[in-house]
């Protein structure tokens, strides 16, 4: 078995898919990127705050200061714009998938699933060989062009989006979502919408939003798959992607999702669309090596369970956040609520109430109330904070949650020292507390 799938995915064929790829992944890129100073996000996310919230373990990488982000952020746009043209193709990818890489991992008060998405497919991008045909790379002699590519270079796509998909259409299956809870909230805000917004407000349409994502995500591999029903699940793709982005404003997301129907279709197909003017390539039969099988056993292992360490922490983790991210947990909960910091200082009786204008940022401030990691971060920082001046503090906090619209609980033990206890990666923190409401 292990040797037909090493020849099925080893042959050799048209590489246009790939090619086609690039452009749109090189597109999106630069898109992102420079949307990210357009609309301000830079801005709001790295300039305007006195710290970033890491990801834990982190710390130590930090935004540039001043300008530096802006800069930081237009290099990677220039490499985006770089990697559609197939120019200087490797170090391209190299320079988006580093640095974006590090725009992942020094902040997460926007957190969204496909900035982890981009992560992977910017490391994966350096090592295909997308740049192989109709780019400027060939066309300058600076690499050899070929018009085929192993057939693992599509079906890499195809099961990584297979992940992503089946993971989101199983994380919709509790209560909440097949009550439309989360998409209730968010459409009652949504009221002013042209055209749409009195439809976003009727019940029945938030019920048919709800159980169509799930069905959507639970069959699209499926219908893109099968040659009867390609053409089908590329209609609903593009449809149900467009209205993604209409409706909730996700960035690139969607249209990421649209360009990777490109490796569902015959590779013949796509080159005879797109690149007319092609040479017909035709398959090859060869091995994929031992190597490379191997590796890719152990990444798709590795993204097969990673979503599935949630079922190791105690609780649900859309209220204590454990294990939530490379899960592929998306759009799963509405949070409201509040968070209050104290600070004790040694040998004193009266708890001092932080202020947290004076230290977050309005976007940072709506976010860590909800994020058990973020407070537990923020003490830290407090506890650093007055060190500095000989202080040794103790830092509290009270933090009352709402999930998807329910009542108001505690979401941290308020009794204990933050500052004292340790972050535990791995197993659950005594200090964030569940509820069997939300188990």
């Amino acid at each position: 078995m292990l040797s037909s799938a090493r020849t099925f995915f080893g042959t050799e064929v048209d590489n246009s898919p790939l090619v086609l790829f690039r452009m749109v992944f090189g597109l999106l890129a630069a898109a992102e990127s420079f949307g990210a100073i357009f609309t301000g996000w830079v801005q709001e996310t790295f300039i305007e705050p006195g710290f970033t919230f890491t990801i834990i373990g982190f710390e130590w990488l930090q935004p540039l200061s001043g300008d530096g982000m802006i800069y930081y952020f237009i290099v990677m746009g220039v490499a985006g714009l770089c990697i559609m043209l197939g120019l200087f193709y490797r170090a391209s990818t190299f320079v988006f998938a580093g640095l974006w890489t590090m725009v992942y991992l020094m902040q997460k008060s926007h957190y969204n699933n496909h900035y982890y998405l981009l992560v992977l497919l910017g490391w994966v991008m350096f090592l295909l060989p997308a740049h192989k045909s109709h780019s400027l790379d060939v066309k300058w002699g600076l690499t050899v062009s070929k018009r085929t590519c192993a057939r693992i270079c599509h079906w890499f796509f195809i099961i990584q989006v297979a992940i992503v998909y089946l993971y989101a259409s199983f994380n919709k299956m509790h209560a909440d979502w097949t009550f439309a809870k989360p998409i209730g909230i968010w459409f009652k805000y949504k009221a002013n919408y042209w055209l749409i917004g009195p439809l976003l407000q009727e019940e029945w349409f938030q019920y048919f939003i709800a159980w169509g994502g799930i069905i959507y995500d639970g069959t699209i591999v499926f219908l893109l798959l099968h040659p009867k029903t390609r053409k089908l699940g590329f209609v609903l793709s593009v449809i149900f992607n467009l209205a993604n982005s209409a409706i909730f404003q996700i960035g690139i997301f969607p249209y990421l999702m649209i360009g990777f129907t490109v490796f569902f279709f015959p590779p013949e197909t796509i080159r005879s669309i797109f690149f007319r003017k092609k040479e017909k390539a035709y398959s090859i039969q060869k091995k994929l090596s031992l190597g490379w099988t191997y590796v890719l056993i152990a990444y798709f292992s590795i993204h097969l369970l990673l979503p599935l360490r949630h079922f190791l922490y105690e609780g649900n983790a859309s209220w204590t956040e454990e294990a939530h991210r490379l899960s592929w947990r998306m759009m799963l909960r509405v949070k409201s609520g509040y968070v209050k910091f104290y600070v004790l200082e040694r040998g004193k009786d009266e708890r001092e109430k932080i202020n947290l204008r004076d230290w977050l940022s309005r976007e940072q401030r709506t976010t860590i109330f909800g994020k058990p990691d973020m407070i537990w971060q923020f003490a830290q920082k407090l506890k650093e904070t007055y060190a500095k001046d000989g202080k040794d503090v103790s830092v509290f906090a009270e933090a009352k949650v709402s999930l998807n619209g329910g009542p108001r609980k505690h979401l941290i033990d308020p009794n204990i020292d933050l500052a004292s206890v340790k972050w535990e990666p791995f197993k659950h923190s005594d200090w964030i507390l569940t509820y069997d409401t939300y188990d």
